[in-house]
């Protein structure tokens, strides 16, 4: 069999060893007339009448004939490689008996896997004798084929009506099918493009629609947090933003920033608010065992050099040693695999206010995804919008901040894993100085490897 492939799903398109061949549109039509045919012979009485309409006299001439003739050929040297080749003919001639005598008739020979047609029944049908999941990746499969109305040159004509509306059924059942497997399985982010392309197909069908709000609500309920999902599949990781409380992200690795003296002590609020990140962590994570935390600080410090040493006059309240900015100290929690990443990303003044910049934020952000890359175990991260607190980097906004984040954590997965997926929690009340359309619009200028488009290497 030659290599040729016909697609009729959608706009129809002919192609011979991956070259796209182009045919006149009544020659097209031909050719839509012998797919419909599904492998019988079509005399060429029938098909004058079909292309071009019944003759003023109700008589086929030779003249009739000729016109199809023509036509018949310009398909069969479309279809089928240079005379004398080993090949078995695509489109073959026959001799069939009519009320009128023997006539020529014409036959268009092609298996599932030369026209698109046939490779979406048979891969519908396969799907109907086998299990879920294989079903769903079947029917994944043929919905992939389907790219508009079939048979659309003609789709309105008698001889293509049955074929027409038999696709159009396959189709619209193994949407259905996919819909009711995702739902099962709890997947609505999946059934929800299948819905949508169902009610494309039937704008009409208010069954369809409710399907597809009813689909809408349940994405909205488990993601109403969620305000924004953007994947980097070149990447293996995605960047999620949504708005909560860090400490609720009970099935990730959490992400706490600290003043480069690493302070706990949270009494009278006066060196740590006990509203902090930092003055959660210790209270709602190590319940208040403030000994616990410290100790698990200072092995984490052990090989790293301090970089100062405050003398009590100076500063008489809190920890006096100083650790360069950057510097991470990941804890482990109680759950296996769980981290706390301590992050110094802020100087704790000798007036005990804490004070950063967008650069130290940025050194702070690049040694922090090294150590998750190292000791993070592919989980997922939860971090707060480091920089937006008691430690304001006042030269940043808060879509600004979300950038460098995300902008330090993409370089980062560009030289090795770090981890599937960053969750960036806003505090609901942090939420409108965000700016989320200018969030919506840096993710929505990044390609598949985090990088914006005028930064993007040529490839």
């Amino acid at each position: 069999m030659t290599d040729v492939y016909v697609s009729v799903l959608g706009a129809t398109t002919l192609e011979r060893g991956g070259t796209g061949i182009r045919i006149t549109p009544l020659t097209t039509k031909l050719l839509l007339r012998l797919v419909a045919a599904e492998g019988k012979a079509v005399a060429s009485g029938d098909l004058y009448t079909d292309l071009w309409g019944r003759p003023e006299r109700g008589r086929i001439t030779r003249a009739h004939r000729t016109e199809v003739q023509k036509r018949v050929l310009e398909l069969r040297r479309a279809l089928e490689p240079a005379p004398g080749g080993a090949d078995e003919p695509v489109l073959r001639t026959e001799q069939i008996l009519t009320q009128g005598g023997q006539e020529s008739a014409y036959r268009l020979v092609l298996g599932p896997d030369r026209l698109d047609a046939l490779q979406f029944t048979d891969l519908f049908h396969r799907a109907a004798h086998t299990g879920s999941a294989t079903a769903t990746m079947l029917l994944n499969r043929a919905l992939a084929l389907w790219r508009g109305r079939p048979l659309g040159d003609v789709a309105d004509a008698t001889f293509a009506r049955p074929l027409v509306l038999r696709l159009t059924g396959m189709y619209e059942a193994a949407c259905a099918e996919l819909i009711r497997t995702h739902t099962k399985w709890d997947r609505p982010e999946l059934a929800l493009p299948v819905a949508e392309r169902l009610v494309a197909q039937r704008p009409d069908d208010e069954e369809a629609l409710a399907t597809l709000q009813g689909l809408w609500a349940r994405l909205r309920e488990r993601n109403g947090a969620e305000l924004l999902r953007h994947e980097f599949p070149r990447l293996r990781t995605t960047v999620v933003v949504k708005s909560g409380d860090l400490f609720e992200e009970t099935d990730a690795s959490l992400v706490a920033g600290f003043g480069d003296t690493f302070d706990t002590a949270t009494e009278d609020d006066l060196i740590i608010s006990r509203g902090s990140v930092q003055g959660q962590l210790l209270h709602r994570v190590f319940d208040g065992d403030r000994a616990l935390l410290d100790r698990e600080l200072r092995k984490g410090l052990r090989p790293v050099q301090p970089v100062g040493r405050e003398s009590a006059r100076d500063k008489p309240r809190g920890k006096r040693l100083r650790y360069p900015i950057g510097t991470v100290v990941p804890v482990p929690l109680a759950e296996p695999g769980r981290r706390v990443f301590a992050v110094a990303y802020s100087r704790q003044g000798l007036d005990l206010v804490a004070r950063s910049s967008p650069d130290e934020l940025r050194v702070a952000l690049d040694r922090l995804w090294e150590s998750v890359a190292v000791h993070g175990l592919l989980r997922p991260v939860a971090l707060p919008l480091v920089g937006s607190g008691l430690a304001r980097v006042t030269a940043l906004q808060g879509h600004e901040l979300i950038a460098l984040i995300a902008d330090t954590f993409l370089r980062a997965c560009r030289d090795r894993p770090v981890t599937p997926e960053l969750r960036l929690v806003v505090r609901p009340e942090d939420l409108r100085g965000v700016g989320l359309p200018d969030v919506a619009r840096y993710f929505e200028g990044l390609d598949g490897d985090g990088l914006r488009s005028q930064e993007a290497a040529p490839r």
